[in-house]
């Protein structure tokens, strides 16, 4: 009888030693997925840098697109796991976006200023393929959308640049991975609103349409200015000042009427 007792003791020990035993039997249907995201970067660095960076800094990121002959995509951190890339962001209403997105860096050293300006750098054809890759990869398993493929200056317009004016979003937008207006229909638009720009208001109104935190004044301020500085350089790279203009209307309107 003791040996019996002692049997069933240790059963219910071993028991719980194992953890909870669950019933799988009623999945549930109101769920999505933790990436709702992926953000764009560049390193302003090295390989040999931005490796060291990204596995022993403070920030981190899922996937770095090095800047050799093949453009190496080397991960680095898995993507069921938060990665520090994002910093204090917002983008859709949504903050804190290393929780809800993946992170993507490229070697680039970023623009050097110089006495005749500011200097941008290319992105190599082998990284513009790798990219193109990467994302058709993580689009298709996560559900991504193009329009859910952005850059670091659209969700922190007021403190970062990057992946900057040189970064190939109409490349990519043309391989069906990221976002790009309809170039005839904003040609089309802009000849409405060269008559009549819309108000500041207006701008601010459909900034936030698109994603962007905006204020919501109806003044151009400095706020407003970055914003629309950085939704200038990702989709009018030519010029970037922040000033509202024909051109840019058309284009916030051409892409808020896209589906």
């Amino acid at each position: 009888m003791k040996f019996i007792t002692l049997l069933v003791s240790f059963l219910v020990l071993a028991g719980c030693a194992s953890g909870p035993r669950y019933d799988t039997s009623h999945p549930s249907a109101n769920y999505d997925n933790r990436v709702q995201f992926v953000v764009m970067h560049y390193t302003s660095a090295s390989l040999a840098q931005s490796l060291a960076l990204l596995t022993h800094g403070e920030v981190s990121s899922h996937y770095l697109v090095g800047d050799d002959k093949n453009a190496t995509i080397y991960k680095l951190v898995d993507e069921n796991y938060r990665a520090w890339h994002a910093g204090e962001s917002e983008w859709q209403g949504r903050t804190w976006l290393n929780s809800s997105s993946i992170g993507i860096e490229i070697v680039n050293p970023g623009f050097s200023d110089t006495p005749s300006g500011r200097v941008w750098y290319p992105y190599s054809e082998a990284q513009v393929q790798s990219l193109i890759v990467l994302l058709k990869d993580i689009n298709k398993r996560h559900g991504i959308s193009p329009r859910q493929v952005i850059g670091h200056s659209d969700i922190a317009p007021l403190r970062k640049l990057d992946p900057g004016p040189l970064f190939p979003w109409k490349r990519l937008a043309e391989a069906g991975v990221a976002l790009w207006p309809n170039e005839q229909a904003v040609a089309r638009q802009q000849a409405v609103f060269a008559t009549r720009l819309p108000s500041i208001g207006w701008f601010q109104e459909q900034l936030t349409r698109l994603g962007y935190t905006t204020p919501q004044t109806g003044e151009l301020d400095v706020a407003t200015r970055h914003v629309l500085a950085a939704f200038q350089m990702r989709f009018r790279p030519s010029r970037f000042d922040g000033t509202p203009d024909a051109q840019s209307a058309a284009i916030l309107q051409v892409l808020n009427q896209t589906k």
